[in-house]
């Protein structure tokens, strides 16, 4: 398992977004949180941000859709420059087509799962992905505390993973920092996502280094 760090631009400074994408170099992803206000009660930013956001960066965009009728709009976010479309299992109607319309177009395909979601009923889809996202807080919100029962969900993800012998990412998002991302890492997850712990500190590029090494020390060898 390879550690990958992906900060949440959901943390930045909107006003400064292109910049705040240059002070992560280093970083394995770009996080960006599209909400809708009705999926998740916030509404954040869509497609020609991420167009935008594709031109002022070299990273890699992680577009995580928290919105209702993903079928619908997440092949557009691959168009305009997404390498990796995350949806939720609660809101996609075809789970399967949909991640497979998102491979076919060029991106990698996963899936979210809130934290009151089981992943055992998706697990004859799981080939059908290349990555898994195990919410570790109830989307909508950043700077929310990370919540520890979610570990012994992230390590069943991560024996089912094994159990099919497959080579998907396992994701994690929602108060990952320099406290918790150790017990995420030993947990199974190799993809982290980090908003305030990155974009709250002095050094965002370091913040993204210091994580890395942390993860790298801990997870399972």
């Amino acid at each position: 398992m390879t550690v990958q760090i992906s900060p949440s631009i959901l943390s930045a400074d909107f006003a400064r977004l292109a910049e705040e994408a240059q002070a992560v170099e280093g970083a394995d992803w770009l996080h960006v949180d599209v909400m809708d206000n009705h999926f998740v009660p916030n509404l954040t930013l869509g497609v020609p941000v991420v167009e935008s956001l594709r031109k002022a960066t070299g990273i890699p965009l992680d577009c995580h859709l928290m919105i209702e009728q993903p079928d619908r709009w997440a092949p557009a976010y691959v168009e305009a420059g997404a390498s990796s479309v995350t949806f939720h299992a609660e809101a996609a109607a075809a789970p399967v087509r949909l991640a497979r319309e998102i491979r076919a177009k060029g991106a990698r395909a996963s899936m979210a799962l809130r934290p009151a979601t089981p992943v055992e009923p998706y697990e004859d889809l799981l080939p059908e992905l290349d990555m898994l996202l195990i919410m570790t807080v109830e989307p909508g919100f950043g700077g929310q505390a990370f919540l520890d029962i979610m570990l012994p969900k992230i390590r069943r993800t991560r024996e089912l993973i094994a159990r099919h012998g497959l080579q998907m990412w396992l994701q994690v998002d929602g108060g990952v920092s320099a406290e918790t991302i150790e017990r995420c890492a030993e947990a199974g997850a190799d993809v982290f996502v980090a908003g305030s712990a990155v974009y709250g500190a002095d050094d965002p590029a370091a913040a993204v280094r210091a994580l890395r090494a942390r993860a790298e020390a801990a997870g399972p060898h």
